[in-house]
């Protein structure tokens, strides 16, 4: 079975007005406690988990701390643009449209295990890290590929999951430039 790692009951509520039968756990937001971490911990166990956290810090920070407990978990990702409130205040999977939601529970990714198909070094020379526009670039790039808006390191991470070349990732950079 799967379940949906989530920072808030709001959350939890959007995804279940979407999939009724979802199971889901819920962080409380960057108060994780150690004991929802066992929890997720055990639960992995027997479950595939997927976690869908908000695409802002906050959510990364979530997300990194449960995927270090949990190695083998699964990624989900909404767009930013795809989540903002009515107000344009707020950023959260709460906001977002049922068609968003299950494009990103359809295309959740994965650990490669560890299986490097592009480099630190193939980054820096494509100008993604380590140049003044590298972060705008990574963006560009992050928004057609559906995977949050990640940093230099948690990008390549990303780039490998999803078994990217090097070459795919130019012909992307072509794209956005």
């Amino acid at each position: 079975m799967d379940i949906i790692v989530v920072e808030g009951m709001h959350d939890e509520a959007r995804i279940k007005a979407v999939f009724p039968n979802a199971s889901c756990i819920i962080t409380n937001g960057r108060e994780i406690s150690q004991d929802t971490i066992d929890c997720i911990k055990e639960l992995s166990r027997k479950n595939t988990i997927i976690i869908f956290t908000d695409p802002d810090s906050p959510g990364e920070k979530i997300r990194s701390i449960i995927f270090e407990a949990v190695p083998e978990a699964k990624h989900a990702f909404l767009r930013k643009k795809d989540c903002i409130s009515r107000n344009h205040k707020k950023v959260g999977i709460e906001h977002a449209s049922s068609d968003a939601i299950i494009e990103a529970l359809s295309r959740v990714l994965s650990d490669n295990g560890g299986k490097q198909t592009i480099t630190q070094r193939d980054l820096f020379v494509l100008g993604l890290t380590g140049s003044q526009n590298s972060a705008v670039l990574r963006n560009k790039i992050s928004d057609i590929l559906n995977i949050g808006e990640p940093n230099g390191k948690t990008f390549l991470k990303r780039l490998n999951m999803l078994g990217l070349s090097r070459k795919e990732v130019e012909e992307l950079l072509c794209r956005v430039r």
